[in-house]
């Protein structure tokens, strides 16, 4: 078969202090890899992200020894959204896979993923063990109830519904990922990459996948890598903001508005019983509304605190969940305008 050919694949797997795994694990890719030489050309690219055991000198040592592997070193560590930021500048294949180096998704996903993308014509492909068909194993209960919440609460947020908006395990067309303006520095960087590509409409396809965490678990307390769970739960959390702030604002706005109506209503109610109430004991006197009004304050200081409090907070709310709106409409309409995306328009000629 003509090299020409064969679909160009550029496998990154970033790496932080992973001597106890990486020497196993990226044995494995290569095997995997060698035998789709006949369907594949590839190369693989390291991101040695400031590690500070030896992985930096394990992955140079495969370097030397194969001609397709690429090893990029960080000086100090730069956390994940710039590992791959990193990855996705030194790629020079058609299509980028991102597979976590502890290979808790199998390294049948890179052919499974590269076909669907190029079948689907699709600018991303996600591995999601969340969806119908995907599956779960060895994750420790609190772990993955964490990540199976911020994903159930990403998907409420977000426009596009998909199951697994954090996973990093994933295909991209190198002209779309690579043209597409990244920021985040950390763990936000999936959820970042999502919202920009359904800013600029791309084809997001999402196949089922198995998280197996049954080998990782054989190396605990021998890796520092680990993700801290409650520092990436947070960061989840926060990340599901980045979709559609304002229904955050105006769902709280709106809770705060019915409460305080409930409230002043009831004082409205029982300042109208009152009134009513002392024409029929006392005709002759004077039963103004303010009066009325006067003697529920002093009887129900707190209602009125309350209610008023609250229909402020409530006024507040909604006015921010307005101006995020329109600031998001803003956004995104000129980060659509900026990208040069939209200018490089091959691929999709070609499908």
């Amino acid at each position: 078969m003509n090299p020409d050919d064969k679909t160009f694949i550029s496998i990154i797997l970033p790496c932080y202090n992973e001597e106890a795994i990486l020497p196993i694990n990226l044995n494995t890719v290569i095997n995997f890899l060698d035998s789709k030489s006949l369907k594949y050309q590839w190369e693989i690219i390291i991101i040695n992200d400031g590690s500070k055991d030896k992985t930096g000198e394990i992955a140079d040592e495969f370097a030397d020894k194969r001609k397709e592997i690429k090893v990029i070193h960080h000086r100090v560590n730069l956390n994940l959204g710039k590992a791959l930021q990193t990855g996705f500048l030194h790629s020079k294949g058609d299509i980028i896979v991102v597979l976590d180096t502890d290979l808790s998704y199998s390294v049948d996903n890179i052919e499974k993923m590269t076909d669907i993308l190029i079948e689907k014509c699709a600018d991303i492909v996600i591995a999601s063990p969340y969806m119908k068909g995907g599956k779960v194993t060895g994750v420790p209960f609190m772990r993955r109830s964490m990540s199976y919440g911020v994903n159930k609460f990403m998907r409420i947020a977000a426009q596009d519904k998909y199951f697994t908006y954090t996973s990093m395990v994933r295909a991209y067309r190198s002209s779309f990922i690579q043209t597409l303006n990244l920021k985040t520095k950390d763990y936000e960087i999936s959820p970042e990459i999502l919202y920009k590509a359904m800013i600029l409409r791309a084809n997001i396809v999402e196949i089922p996948a198995h998280l197996d965490w049954t080998e990782q678990n054989k190396y605990a307390g021998k890796r520092t890598s680990s993700i801290r769970v409650l520092r990436s739960f947070f960061s989840g959390i926060m990340s599901a903001f980045i979709f559609r702030p304002y229904i955050f604002f105006l769902g709280i706005g709106t809770f705060l508005m019915l409460l305080s109506m409930y409230e002043l209503i009831w004082l409205l109610y029982d300042t109208l019983a009152y009134m009513a109430h002392s024409a029929s004991q006392s005709p002759q006197l004077e039963n103004s509304f303010s009066i009325s009004l006067a003697m529920q304050f002093k009887r129900n200081p707190q209602s009125f605190l309350v209610g008023g409090i609250t229909f402020i907070a409530a006024i507040q709310f909604l006015s921010l969940g307005f101006l995020s709106l329109q600031s998001k409409r803003y956004f995104e309409e000129l980060f659509h305008l900026g990208t040069s995306l939209k200018k490089q328009v091959g691929n999709k000629e070609n499908c």
